[in-house]
């Protein structure tokens, strides 16, 4: 230990005594405490979600796609086929309004890739990837944040169904039990985006790509017709199509019945898409 002793300086006034901490006491000042407790993998993820929620706060444009584009899809399809295809509108919104709502939220999930891409290029996740979390929680954290989008636009469309005279004989526990079904798949679907926002190098193709996957899942699916009316070569494909599984489970809960095969079907798509395209984004994450 060293001390430092001083009488008067030069004008006269007394100093204080200094006393230099040993080096014992240094070191354990410095690393004779516990360290903070590392956050758990679900308390990480919920921090990212926050953040994607904070994202929106401070660009509420980004609600354009959750607000506006599922009130043009419910009220173009409806009035566009309703004459046609049901002979009036209020007997069509009541078939239509569940599948549109499936496709409407399955379109929006492909904004996830997107988002991934702007960050990975702004140089966000090399800071995550030095953070002592879980490996997953800012991909997961992005996906949370977007199941409230996909909750917004899913509110937005029962609304205007409502409106326009859709009426779920399931009544709330069946649109409550669809709605469920459905973010658990377009979570689960939008681990596709991820993927494809950090294989492609440009905001671009990850949308053009996005747009050449969605565009068939969706429209060759039973969301506007019955598939009975497709000739046998289209049936087999949009028989097999998950969205085919998901659209007519949703529209079968809020009928009120209970569609085990489809609502398997559907839970199991969705559980291969988290293991096969979950897996193959960590490994693009972690080799970025």
């Amino acid at each position: 230990m060293t001390t430092v002793t001083t009488g008067k300086d030069t004008k006269g006034t007394d100093t204080a005594e200094f006393t230099a901490p040993r080096a014992e006491e240094l070191a354990e000042l410095l690393v004779g405490r516990s360290r903070p407790p590392r956050p758990g993998a679900l308390s990480a993820s919920m921090t990212f979600g926050w953040r994607a929620m904070l994202k929106i706060k401070h660009v509420p444009e980004q609600l354009f796609d959750v607000t506006a584009f599922p009130i043009m899809m419910v009220l173009m399809y409806t009035y566009l086929f309703g004459g046609a295809l049901a002979g009036s509108v209020s007997s069509y919104v009541q078939f239509l309004l569940p599948g549109i709502l499936v496709m409407s939220v399955v379109m929006i999930t492909m904004y996830t890739g997107v988002s991934v891409n702007t960050d990975i290029e702004k140089g966000v996740f090399d800071r995550f990837r030095t953070l002592p979390i879980w490996r997953p929680a800012p991909m997961v954290g992005y996906l949370l944040g977007d199941v409230v989008r996909y909750l917004i636009a899913s509110a937005v469309m029962l609304t205007v169904g409502v409106v326009i005279g859709y009426r779920p004989a399931g009544g709330l526990p069946g649109v409550l039990l669809g709605i469920a079904l459905l973010m658990v798949f377009s979570f689960a679907f939008s681990w596709i985006w991820t993927m494809f926002g950090l294989l492609l190098r440009s905001e671009k193709s990850v949308m053009g790509v996005s747009m050449m996957v969605i565009f068939p899942l969706t429209f060759l699916s039973n969301v506007f017709v019955d598939p009975k009316t497709m000739p046998g070569w289209l049936q087999a494909f949009v028989n097999n199509n998950p969205v085919t599984h998901v659209a007519s489970a949703v529209r079968e809960l809020m009928a009120g019945g209970w569609p085990g095969a489809d609502i398997a079907w559907s839970l199991g798509w969705s559980a291969l898409f988290v293991l096969v395209f979950g897996w193959v984004t960590m490994r693009l994450y972690n080799r970025k």
